[in-house]
């Protein structure tokens, strides 16, 4: 009995910050699912990357459906380094790569998503898409100026002197 008495708020204690540290952990992941859904029409914005670079540390290896979730993280890590691939087909093996990531990682949180709606669910709209074309194009004719392989067109207008 009175041993009863000395354990049990320790006990107590320890299960608390047992299933806190669960928690934690999950949430953790929960994190790291959650911007990667939210950032998946937009794979090159920082919080998506470093999502992406969380992989490693909340999830867990040995951990048969979370294996699952490394795993395809690194056939997605691997493509992303690969180059002599059109850039279409490279987009095509990207997006499918990152849905089966995603899939994984639904799998691990309890989510019910199916990889067509993980694929085709996202919203992006086409103005952010002709926004970052324009800034791409401005960003590699500005370079072409830079680098003197393409000239600055300006026109001299007299000032009228009356």
């Amino acid at each position: 009995m009175v041993l009863a008495v000395l354990l049990g708020p320790i006990i107590a204690v320890q299960l608390t910050r047992f299933l806190d540290g669960k928690k934690e952990k999950r949430e953790r992941k929960m994190e790291v699912f959650k911007t990667l859904m939210a950032t998946r029409a937009y794979a090159v914005l920082l919080d998506h990357v470093v999502a992406l670079n969380r992989i490693d540390l909340e999830f867990n290896k040995d951990n048969k459906k979370e294996k699952a979730v490394i795993e395809a993280w690194k056939a997605y890590r691997d493509l992303l380094g690969v180059k002599g691939m059109s850039s279409e087909q490279w987009n095509i093996k990207r997006t499918d790569l990152l849905v089966e990531l995603l899939y994984n990682m639904a799998q691990v949180l309890d989510y019910e998503f199916d990889k067509t709606h993980i694929k085709n669910s996202s919203y992006s709209p086409v103005a952010y898409e002709n926004i970052d074309e324009e800034q791409r194009l401005l960003r590699l004719g500005l370079i072409d100026v830079l680098n003197g392989k393409r000239a600055l067109p300006m026109t001299i207008i007299e000032k009228n002197q009356s």
